[in-house]
């Protein structure tokens, strides 16, 4: 049996929520994240990024790239109910849904086509459902595993359906710029570029081995991504692995005594959360 992986992602997720639930907003470029000049974007509408404005990028260039941005500090806890109401409508179509972020999930759809239809059917079916639980849009990829179906999640956005099941996989994947490879980040992009690796054809025409040899195991789960060989199941319900609290200064601050008053804030937050939930910690990480 073919596997039939679905990858959901909602579509400019925060920004959606608040031109549905503010008329006056529809339409308009909505920047939605902190508000203090230390801030950066959480999401942006697609009117927004029409101008350049992404994801994580600091709100004093976002206000330079769009000055006529509407900007909208986050309401976490309107996201959060939104993102239980889709990820109830996921479980209509597939007890294996893996939540990956608040606005996106994988699903398990293998062997469902007498329920629901063929893979392309059941993918404009669920989006119906998402839009009548929630009034917003999403995309959907549909491929054999995760890597690729989230992969081709996003290439028809927003409201786009990319089915990658008939397709040859490492010859559709080769023009791919290795920044599209899940596991490349900067430092790695950079490493990969110095080999003259810049796309997934070129890392298809040299060998594991030499992946191995300046990447470790690491090299090798490239290696294997990059012919779209991606083995992971969908499991649902996946444990929380880490709790957290962070925060933007709007000033530098200096010296001990300043961050141990932060720090001290941070900790006893952690340490609230952990009591909570019945959790111990194996170690603690920080992050500036």
């Amino acid at each position: 049996m073919q596997r039939v992986i679905f990858h959901v992602d909602m579509d400019a997720f925060f920004a959606a929520i608040e031109q549905r639930d503010n008329p006056k907003l529809r339409g308009k470029p909505v920047i939605v994240g902190g508000l203090s000049k230390r801030g950066v974007v959480a999401t942006a509408s697609y009117e927004a990024r029409m101008f350049g404005v992404g994801s994580a990028m600091p709100i004093s260039k976002a206000k330079e790239r769009c000055p006529h941005g509407i900007f909208v500090a986050p309401r976490m806890s309107v996201y959060g109910q939104v993102s239980k109401e889709m990820m109830q409508v996921f479980g209509h179509f597939s007890p294996l849904v893996e939540p990956l972020s608040i606005d996106e999930a994988f699903l398990d759809l293998s062997g469902t086509e007498k329920l629901f239809g063929p893979p392309q059917k059941t993918a404009k079916r669920l989006q119906e459902e998402v839009l009548k639980a929630t009034k917003l849009t999403c995309s959907v990829g549909i491929a054999e595993n995760k890597f690729l179906a989230k992969l081709c999640s996003e290439m028809n956005k927003p409201k786009g359906i990319t089915n990658f099941l008939s397709y040859n996989i490492p010859e559709k994947l080769a023009p791919l710029p290795l920044n599209k490879l899940w596991g490349v980040g900067p430092k790695t992009l950079v490493k990969l570029h110095d080999l003259n690796l810049k796309t997934f054809g070129d890392i298809q025409r040299t060998d594991e081995e030499t992946m191995v040899e300046h990447f470790g195991v690491h090299g090798q789960k490239l290696f294997h991504l990059v012919f779209g060989r991606d083995e992971r199941e969908v499991t649902p319900g996946e444990q929380q692995k880490s709790i957290g609290s962070e925060m933007t200064l709007s000033e530098d601050i200096q010296g001990t005594k300043e961050v141990t008053k932060y720090m001290r804030k941070q900790c006893n937050e952690v340490a609230k959360e952990l009591r909570k939930k019945g959790l111990r910690g194996r170690g603690v990480r920080v992050k500036i």
